[in-house]
């Protein structure tokens, strides 16, 4: 068995507005992944695996409430799953946005 992923094994430009003394990657998994996501490396990507696995990975994206369209794109490619079926798509749907019209 390999060495068990820390905080530490992550690209430190993540946790910008955490303090990670109290920061716990079982207890905050969810912001994790959706941070991973849209702001980590290919070395996150692989820590992100090792640590949670595919599975939680995919039902975690799945139920985020926002990612950008390159990390909905990304995510929907690697599980194949259709974007429509992400929570974030739904949502941006229901929330009209002046910016981007």
């Amino acid at each position: 068995m390999g060495k068990k992923i820390t905080v530490q094994d992550f690209s430190q430009h993540l946790f910008w507005d955490v303090d990670l003394k109290t920061f716990d990657l079982e207890v905050h998994k969810i912001f994790m992944v959706g941070r991973v996501l849209e702001y980590g490396l290919i070395q996150d990507w692989k820590n992100l695996k090792k640590l949670y696995g595919l599975q939680q990975i995919k039902e975690i994206s799945l139920n985020l409430r926002s990612l950008d369209a390159v990390t909905l794109s990304f995510v929907s490619t690697i599980f194949n799953i259709n974007k429509t079926e992400f929570r974030c798509y739904k949502h941006r749907q229901l929330v009209q946005n002046y910016w981007n019209s």
